[in-house]
Parts: structure tokens; sequence; C-alpha cells
């Protein structure tokens, strides 16, 4: 994966200053696992009732949607890397909001903001990584986002165990800033460059981020592309239906962007100290949920190191059998204890080891590969109008798994959504042996060839 490592260093560069502002916005999207607890037990400026704390944690999604819209509408405008740049100036304020505001409702437009900011950066990460990167270390450069995505939300969680939320938002307004400050000097995607027709700056793009030798082949490979590819500046969403290849490609993004909330991944990030506060004895919620999300950022960066070796579909696999295994193991064992009346005390240890080995499994391959394949399957026209409806069908599916979580959780028992969760995993998996097609090594027109079968 190094050979040649020189050449590439401007890939690597480019592809991690590109994917570091994921980091600000996984931050909000781990915030609510230490900062609701803070806010409902009334030691903050502030209470908020559970009710109000569900919502503070989902309003990020409405916000996504709409960093999504955006993204879609100004991408074939202003490029990938211009949209990357602009997602740091929502996530900036909304840092700011959160480290300074005594109220509700400032919290809430702060949360908001995060989602603006992070619809505009999974929008826009994706297809540039993908755009710039050699198909050998695709994958790796693609595994940046997602591995930046458990990093954030690890982040936030360690400085919520030793810090005030206020203090812990004010430190979170740095990597905005940094974002911006280094990833301004990285070049533009040379697809990107090659679809408005210049020609001449893509060219000079491609030689630097990948030499004379492969820059220039890489140039002449795209040229022929796009001689043969008719120039489309507005797609509408019904293309997806209208071309098989957009069409597969699409379902196959929403299927394996529903195969992550499935699993539960959104609510258990969100309650994970509540949760061990009401099913563990092993440890405090705080000591659990930094447990927790340290073992999620360590499987996370081994997956990224492996998958263009293993390749997408074995990993995938392993990863969703393992989750939905965990979730039907923890399900049970709370349906046992809770509602059958059993005394499992003796065996407490299987809540928290449960919850660990599902973060593992979920770790390995389902946190990571949805991302990097929806940056794989989509033409370079079709691919910001997909992304964007992957990316709105993700955050609109997260607000109602996260909504069942709680209600059900709350009116029937809390191993009620587990085992819900493990019967849909255990679907998805059945579907994805099925239907998902291994993209490890392929250019992004030999995925295009593959789509068409």
């Amino acid at each position: 994966m190094f050979n040649h490592g020189v050449l590439r260093i401007s890939q690597y560069i480019s592809a991690l200053t590109g994917s570091f502002n994921i980091i600000s916005s996984e931050m909000h999207f781990g915030w609510p696992s230490s900062a609701l607890m803070t806010l409902t037990n009334g030691t903050y400026h502030f209470q908020i009732s559970a009710e109000e704390a569900s919502w503070l944690a989902v309003v990020l999604f409405p916000g996504i949607v709409v960093g999504a819209l955006v993204a879609n509408i100004l991408s074939r405008s202003f490029g990938r890397k211009s949209i990357i740049l602009m997602s740091t100036v929502p996530l900036f304020v909304s840092w700011v909001l959160l480290g300074f505001g005594r109220s509700k409702v400032i919290f809430y437009i702060g949360r908001f903001l995060g989602g603006v900011g992070g619809g505009l950066s999974f929008s826009a990460v994706p297809m540039y990584v993908g755009e710039i990167s050699e198909p050998h270390i695709r994958g790796f450069l693609s595994s940046l986002c997602p591995v930046f995505v458990v990093l954030g939300m690890f982040f936030i969680n360690l400085l919520g165990l030793y810090l005030s939320i206020s203090t812990s938002a004010l430190i979170a307004c740095g990597i905005p800033l940094f974002t911006f400050a280094t990833f301004f000097f990285m070049p533009e995607s040379p697809v990107f460059l090659m679809s408005k027709g210049n020609q001449e700056q893509a060219k000079k793009n491609l030689l630097l981020l990948r030499g004379p030798e492969n820059g220039y082949k890489e140039f002449q490979r795209l040229q022929e592309v796009f001689q043969t590819t008719e120039k489309q500046d507005d797609v509408s969403v019904l293309d997806a239906f209208k071309v098989k290849r957009n069409r597969k490609a699409l379902l196959i993004g929403l299927g394996l962007r529903s195969v992550q909330q499935f699993c539960g991944s959104t609510a258990i990030i969100f309650y994970c100290s509540s949760l061990f506060e009401e099913t563990s004895t092993f440890a405090s919620p705080s000591i659990g949920s930094i447990i927790f999300f340290s073992l999620q950022t360590i499987v996370a960066m081994f997956s990224s190191c492996v998958v263009d070796t293993v390749g997408r579909r074995p990993l995938f696999l392993v990863s969703l059998i393992g989750t939905t295994m965990t979730l039907f193991i923890l399900g049970l064992y709370l349906f046992l204890q809770n509602c059958a009346g059993i005394n499992l005390e003796p065996y407490s240890f299987i809540s928290p080891v449960a919850l660990f080995l599902n973060i593992i499994f979920f770790s390995s391959g389902v946190r990571n590969i949805p991302l990097l394949v929806i940056s794989e399957l989509f033409d370079s026209n079709f691919k910001p109008t997909a992304i964007c409806i992957a990316t709105i069908y993700y955050a609109l599916l997260a607000i109602l798994m996260t909504q069942f979580f709680r209600i059900t959780k709350e009116q029937i028992d809390i191993s009620f959504p587990f085992l819900v969760f493990g019967l849909l995993s255990l679907i998805s998996t059945l579907l994805f042996f099925l239907f998902v097609p291994e993209t490890k090594g392929k250019t992004l027109e030999e995925i295009q060839i593959l789509l068409e079968k």
C-alpha cells in the first residue's frame, strides 16, 4: 500500500486535511453521551427534561438534511474543496454557541448548526477523497473519514469526562479553524475540474497528486472517460431511476446506510452513558463510555489499514454477523433479567461485555465500509445528488431509530429495541451477501461497468 509513497504523499495529505473536519462534525454526534446526563440532572446552568434531551440529541439531523441539500446545490458550481471549506463555518459557530450558551434554545440552535456543518462535510469529503485517490489506496484513504468519525466521538467524551460542557465546546472550536487553515492549500478534485472543462488545472492537480508519470497517465484516462460521457451540468433525482447503474448504486448506497442504523448504532452512541448506568455494575457510566469509544477508535483504525487487503465484502460480512450476534445476546440477557424475572446477578458481566463486543464488531466494518463504498459507486455527474440523497436518508432514519429506541425502552423494556435491532441486522446480512458487489482495487469507471451487469 505504501509503494511509491513519495509520489502519493500529496494524496495522503489532501485526504487527511480534507477529512479532518469530520472530527468536529462527529464530536457533535458523540456529544449527547456525556452532555445529556449533565443537562438533565440539574448540575449545569439550566436543566432540561428527558424528552427535551432526546430532541436535543436528534436536532442535529434536520441540520444534516439542510447541509446535504446545500452541498448538492453548490458542489457542481463551486467544487468539492469549496464545500469542505464552507463546512468549517457552521461547525465553528455551533461550538461557540454551545460554549457560551446559557439556555436550551441556544443549545438547540448550536446543535442544528453542527448538523448543517456535518451535512456539508459528509456530502463533500467522500466525493473528494474518492476522486483524488488511486484505486489501490482509495480504501485506506476513504476510511479516514469513518476513522475520524470515531475519533471525534472519543475526543468529545474524553473532554466531557474531565471538563465542563462549555470548556469542551470551546476547545472543539479549534478543529474547524485548523481544517480551514490546512485544507485551504490542497488541490481541487481533478474529476470535478474535468467535468467543468478545466483540463489544464486538472492536469496540474493530477501531476501534483500522483507525480509526472502516473499523473499524466491518469489525465489521459480521464480525457477518454469524459470524451465518451455526455456532459451533464444538471442531474435530477429522477435520473437515479432512469439509468440502471445509478438506480442500482443508489439502492445499494441507501441499503448500506440503513444497515448502520438497523444495528442501533446512533441510539447506542447517544445513550451510551445511560446504558452503562442502567445495565452494568462493571464501571461508572463515564468510564464505561470512554472504554466503549476507545475500542471503537482502535478497531476502526485497524479496519482502515486492512480494507484494501481483505476487501470490502468479507470485512463487512464478518462485522455485521458479529454485530447481529451481540445484539441478540444483549437483548436476550436484558429480557431474561427484566421480563422473565430471572436472577442474573452472577452473570452481570454479560451486559458490558456484549456492549464492548458489539462496538468492536460494528467498528470493524459496518462503521467504515458504507461511506467508503458510497464514495466509489456513483459516476461524477450523479455523485453529488446521490450522496445528498444518502445523507438525508441517513439523517431521517437516525431520527426514527433513535426515537424508536427511547420510546420502546420507556414503554416496553430496554430489551425490546435490542432484539429488534438484532432481527433487522440479520435480515441485512442476507441482503448484503446477495446484492452488494466487491469494489476492491477497481477504478471508478470499472465499478460503473460492474453496476451495468
